[in-house]
């Protein structure tokens, strides 16, 4: 049954590419700047962090301030393609009610086409990231190639946490309030303008002593996917196989329930929404 689900969502293709297409193009409708602002966002963020966290505080001694901007567009570019896709699949089957009721298709197409349009939007503002790291006389190595597996991994992970979210918005409206601020903490134990390697690795937390460096990776699957785009384009190094594996498992698996939760309940969304 599950198969044949996928089989017939696989004949939506069209279906999928119209939405994602429409997404793209309502994030751009009546924009002065169009898509420019897949360039100028990051990098707006970028001067806002690399003055909070080397003119206002001094930045890590790993990080090299004259680099600081480069190292954080690293990481904040795939940090924003998730928070975005996720944060816009939370109300994708609600907003699209009357299509839900009305049409029958794998309702699967309406976060997985959010996911997609980031996804874009993303490769666009990587653009933007190249220059930058020759700007920044940052050497690319081959270890670069390793990029579309790391993307891969990360998209496995966003479709899996969006079908689980926008599933249960469905049934508890408050998961997009909650998710905003999730959001927002999950940001800053991320390490996006701090490097994963000075996190302690014995810290003692109300008596016990804790490998926080390890357990963030382990608990955090965007810990190490941000570390392994640091890895990847900053300091041009083989990723951590250890972890980008377990990571990947995870990923997988977080799709696997994702996909699991939304296909028993999508045959309810027509009454709840």
């Amino acid at each position: 049954m599950m198969w044949h689900h996928i089989r017939e969502l696989i004949q939506f293709r069209d279906l999928l590419l119209n939405l994602t297409v429409r997404d793209l193009k309502v994030r751009y409708k009546n924009s002065v700047l169009g898509i420019l602002w897949s360039w100028l966002n990051p990098l707006f963020m970028m001067v806002v962090y690399t003055v909070v966290f080397t003119v206002m505080q001094t930045a890590s001694a790993r990080v090299p301030n004259d680099k600081f901007p480069v190292f954080v567009l690293c990481a904040l570019l795939p940090w924003n393609f998730f928070s975005s896709a996720v944060l816009q699949s939370v109300n994708c089957i609600v907003d699209n009610a009357n299509l839900v009721k009305k049409v029958y298709f794998p309702r699967e197409v309406l976060p997985l086409s959010v996911v997609l349009s980031n996804l874009v939007n993303f490769g666009i503002a990587l653009m933007i990231l190249f220059p930058m790291l020759i700007a920044f006389r940052i050497r690319l190595t081959i270890w670069v190639l390793m990029l579309p597996v790391i993307v891969a991994i990360q998209v496995a992970f966003t479709t899996g946490v969006a079908l689980l979210l926008c599933t249960l918005n469905v049934f508890y409206r408050d998961t997009k309030a909650i998710m905003d601020v999730a959001m927002m903490a999950w940001f800053f134990v991320t390490p996006i303008f701090y490097p994963i390697s000075v996190l302690p690795a014995n810290k003692v937390i109300g008596g016990l002593t804790i490998d926080v460096h390890r357990w963030t990776r382990i608990l955090n699957p965007m810990a190490s996917l941000v570390a392994a785009y640091h890895d990847t384009l900053f300091y041009g190094q083989l990723v951590g196989l250890d972890f980008l594996a377990r990571t990947a498992v995870t990923s997988l698996l977080v799709l696997a329930i994702g996909y699991l939760v939304f296909y028993r309940y999508s045959r309810l969304f027509g009454e709840q929404v």
